[in-house]
């Protein structure tokens, strides 16, 4: 398979078509298998997938340093290939609880300094805060980052789930290459007021969720026990009557994907992909099984019947429940 490239946006770089969102490996979906994680990377990277993402507190620090064992351990020419994005800002407590966010410029070269110790790196190609510092103007955080690319310890300036002002606002700043938001077959909301903005722009958008948490991965399902340390156990759309609409929506999907000759997954990623060239799906795959079958996405192409088709289907709106618990999307601008 040859792997086809995207640009972010008119100011950033250029990355593969498929990025590979490795959160899942620390944290957040239940226990992870390290010496799988690293050679699901592994495979990611030889498959031509070049952008990685994670944040600095996914587990606390372990995933950037799971990220680079990984390029360490990685042949020299994949690991050269490698673009690492990276969301700082959260801020965490011992018991893994959530304390708000930090976008204080000095505690932005702070967070910076920490993630390329643990990442192996003299650089990171893209930083973004996570959520956005209500007590701190966003002229302020991105002005650091700009700072930063400055002095070359960063690359590129991004964006992460943020409203159209704040958007404009940043990019009066300093180039922005991408804005980083969950977008889905259930989760549009982006398309009303944000996409617009990001095209008026050029700003690229680098899509996670695009399974919705694997909710609409075709793998899912009703009777699925979750563990404890796994965030959907919590997550309004994996309850109760929710989960079963939402599951609905799938077998709707799947009967699509029969046609098409494609999983669930496949066409899931595939609708987010044909949305438009300025737009990178960043698949979760925690497994190299899992990375296998995202990647066929690329191969799944989608003609304007079968867009009808998975619109009728799924109808934006469809979804049942919040995607994040309240407590969470009062952090969310977007």
């Amino acid at each position: 398979m040859t792997m086809h490239t995207r640009t972010l946006g008119s100011t950033g770089p250029q990355v593969s078509a498929l990025g590979l969102g490795c959160m899942g490996m620390s944290a957040l979906y239940g226990d992870a298998d390290r010496a799988e994680s690293i050679a699901t990377i592994h495979a990611a990277l030889e498959a031509g997938v070049t952008l990685l993402d994670t944040g600095d507190f996914y587990g606390m620090g372990h995933n950037e340093l799971l990220i680079g064992e990984a390029l360490r351990t990685a042949p020299a020419a994949r690991r050269e290939q490698a673009l690492v994005s990276v969301k700082f800002g959260a801020l965490r407590d011992p018991a893994g609880g959530w304390s708000g966010y930090d976008g204080r410029p000095a505690a932005v070269k702070n967070f910076a300094a920490y993630s390329l110790q643990r990442l192996g790196v003299d650089h990171i190609d893209v930083y973004r805060i996570a959520r956005l510092d209500p007590a701190v103007p966003i002229e302020e955080t991105v002005g650091a980052i700009a700072e930063l690319v400055e002095k070359g310890y960063v690359r590129h300036v991004g964006l992460s789930e943020v409203g159209a002002d704040t958007i404009r606002r940043a990019a009066a700043t300093a180039p922005v290459s991408d804005l980083q938001i969950e977008y889905s077959l259930i989760s549009r909301g982006i398309e009303d007021e944000i996409l617009p903005t990001t095209r008026e722009l050029g700003i690229g958008v680098t899509a996670y969720g695009v399974l919705s948490r694997g909710l609409i991965s075709g793998h899912f399902t009703g009777d699925r026990q979750l563990a404890a340390n796994d965030f959907r156990a919590m997550s309004p759309r994996f309850q109760g009557e929710n989960l079963q609409h939402n599951l609905n929506l799938v077998e709707a999907l799947r009967k699509i994907a029969e046609q098409k000759g494609a999983s669930v997954a496949q066409i899931a990623i595939a609708w987010v992909a044909s949305q438009g060239d300025d737009i990178v799906p960043l698949v979760g795959a925690r497994t190299r099984e899992r990375l296998t079958e995202s990647l066929g996405a690329l191969d799944v192409t989608l003609d304007a019947a079968d867009l009808a088709a998975i619109e009728e289907a799924v109808p934006a709106g469809a979804a049942a429940g919040e995607r994040y618990p309240a407590a969470q999307m009062a952090h969310l601008e977007a």
